[in-house]
């Protein structure tokens, strides 16, 4: 057995069991290469889009991804942050879909993206970033807005920076591009870079990659914990803890080090292109702090920035808020 394909054995048949919470309004399908929800689908008579999950071969990868609305319509593209996938966007994509083609893969090493053994894949951010290139490739998106969460930044940055004119307008939820926007929570993972031993990446498997740590990304910071669905973190907790799957994430921590050195160059892409661009951040968040936020504006004139009273995951509590941002923005500048 393939030690890091995804979808194996037991942890398959425990993840499995929690499909169902996904939302009544989603369906299981396998579309050719490129195939999209035709028209506006509707669940149930109910008003709210359909959502559909589907599979594509992108960069021999076989990505797993979710999508709503018409085929002709404005795309958004959705990109995910640790430790979690597409199943963050669960409440959001919904709210979007009437108007807008909306897109959500699993990045490789999440969710239920598929990495055959013999891809010999390298667990980094720069390919992270080229499989998501292939992957928009393989779908013919020409023209996207993005919205990148955590790790989704600096993959959607690099996508950004490669093909700029490819880009109508960015969300940055809690996306960091600069130095200042990293807190203190920080702290044990800039030792294992600096110091990349085997009792280091220890410390930053307990504190990162346990359950407990998982929780705290989820409840640090947010005022009102009850409103904290469980469905996410356990489903996060099941998916990271799949055989191979840790020394990935641990990799991609180790890794990270090189997002901070892309910075500048990021920084650069706002200053030189200037996209349309809403900072909306929890400004409780432990990892991603304020001034992450606040720094779009010194680099980009188009950039604005809005925090709500909460932590990380910001779509656990303020679906609403961020969805209607959003849709603002969009109208102003995509249509």
């Amino acid at each position: 057995m393939n030690r890091r394909n995804f979808m194996a054995g037991s942890s398959a048949l425990a993840v499995a069991s929690m499909m169902p919470v996904m939302s009544a309004q989603t369906r299981m399908q396998d579309p050719k290469k490129g195939e999209s929800v035709k028209g506006e689908i509707m669940s149930n008579g109910t008003g709210i889009p359909q959502t559909f999950v589907r599979r594509v071969e992108a960069d021999g990868v076989n990505v797993f991804y979710r999508e709503a609305g018409q085929a002709d319509a404005s795309v958004v593209l959705l990109l995910h942050g640790f430790p979690t996938s597409s199943f963050q966007y669960r409440e959001l994509i919904p709210r979007l879909a009437d108007k807008y083609r909306v897109i959500a893969p699993d990045l490789p090493g999440f969710g239920f993206t598929e990495v055959p053994e013999k891809r010999g894949y390298k667990y980094s951010f720069d390919s992270l970033a080229k499989t998501i290139e292939a992957f928009t490739d393989a779908l013919e998106l020409k023209r996207y807005a993005l919205y990148v969460f955590d790790y989704g930044a600096p993959t959607g940055f690099r996508l950004a920076m490669a093909r700029p004119e490819r880009v109508t307008a960015i969300v940055s939820q809690n996306g960091n591009a600069y130095e200042a926007g990293l807190g203190d929570a920080w702290a044990p993972i800039r030792h294992y870079w600096s110091e990349p031993t085997a009792a280091n990446r220890e410390t930053v498997r307990t504190a990162a990659l346990s359950p407990a740590g998982i929780r705290y990304q989820y409840f640090e910071g947010v005022p009102h914990p009850e409103r904290i669905a469980p469905e996410g973190y356990t489903l996060d907790e099941a998916l990271i803890a799949r055989p191979g799957n840790i020394d990935i994430q641990l990799d991609l921590f180790l890794d990270y080090r090189n997002n901070v050195k892309l910075y500048p160059a990021f920084q650069e892409y706002f200053r030189k292109s200037k996209p349309p661009l809403l900072a909306i951040w929890g400004k409780h968040d432990p990892f991603f702090i304020p001034a992450g936020a606040e720094g779009f504006k010194h680099d980009n004139p188009n950039a604005t920035v809005q925090f709500l009273d909460t932590g990380h995951f910001a779509l656990e509590t303020h679906v609403e808020e961020v969805a209607e941002a959003m849709r603002e923005l969009l109208a102003k500048h995509i249509g």
